[in-house]
């Protein structure tokens, strides 16, 4: 395995810095960028395929916590996260998360989780591509629809090592909320999700060997620490430039490069 070095931190550096500007401007594409680009720097670091598929995952959502927390403070300066719809998601988030991170991700293999990242990322991709719009009439479930639909959510992202946006910004736009509302809450959501299933992750992966220096269970803490540094403070400015702009045609782009992504991870998924 090769030493930590200048190459590395760049790698990383730049890494948190797309992703967290992704975050910010799309209330997506932090984790479905990350796990990708970490997976292919853990196999050159010489950790095995499937094991590297996990510790990208695990390290992505945690650094979550951080990216989330700054985005939203961005997005509620204008008056874009619906609180409300936070409190009644959140709880099915938190128990769907920790149900995932505690439970279910560590008794999955890797290269099954690659391959389950590759095809929720492809559909996410077409759904962007797709854009449709939803019936007028059409609003938000109530509490216990809102309770579930929290906790599909909460217990998806957790095996896929991202915020959840992917989801919430969708199925809330579904539901007639505004395009920037269901972005700057969906940044909310992300910090219970973050933190139920790295909460989760952590206590699967306590007895675990480090796979790499400076590694606990599946958390890369290097990697957390830059990463996590370089997105909160390009998150800010995601969100500054998705209230400035039309980001149609940044969406298009944006799918086109989750499209690739989807096929490395596939590809990921058939190594042994």
């Amino acid at each position: 395995m090769s030493d930590f070095g200048w190459p590395l931190l760049l790698q990383l550096l730049a890494l948190g810095s797309v992703a967290g500007f992704m975050a910010g401007l799309l209330g997506i594409g932090g984790g479905m960028m990350m796990v990708p680009v970490m997976t292919w720097i853990f196999g050159g670091l010489g950790v095995e395929a499937g094991m590297a598929v996990k510790m990208s995952i695990a390290t992505s959502m945690a650094t979550i916590v951080f990216t989330s927390l700054s985005s939203v403070r961005a997005h509620h300066a204008r008056g874009a996260v619906r609180w409300d719809l936070l409190r009644g998601l959140a709880p099915g988030i938190v128990g769907g998360g920790l149900l995932t991170g505690a439970g279910v991700f560590a008794a999955l293999e890797g290269q099954g989780l690659a391959l389950f990242f590759a095809a929720f990322i492809g559909f996410s991709a077409l759904q962007m591509l797709r854009d449709r719009k939803p019936r007028a009439s059409r609003q938000m479930p109530g509490p216990l629809g809102q309770l579930g639909v929290g906790g599909f959510i909460g217990f998806i992202s957790g095996l896929l090592g991202a915020g959840g946006a992917f989801l919430s910004v969708p199925f809330m736009t579904w539901c007639n909320v505004p395009i920037r509302q269901a972005v700057g809450t969906s940044a909310a959501l992300g910090f219970p999700i973050a933190v139920a299933n790295t909460a989760g992750y952590l206590i699967a992966g306590r007895s675990l060997a480090p796979a790499l220096p400076g590694t606990f269970g599946y958390l890369y803490l290097p990697a957390l620490a830059i990463i996590a540094a370089a997105s909160v403070s390009l998150a800010p400015l995601g969100a500054r430039v998705a209230h400035r702009t039309d980001t149609g045609r940044l969406k298009r782009v944006f799918a086109a490069m989750l499209f690739g992504l989807a096929a490395y991870m596939a590809w990921q998924s058939q190594r042994g």
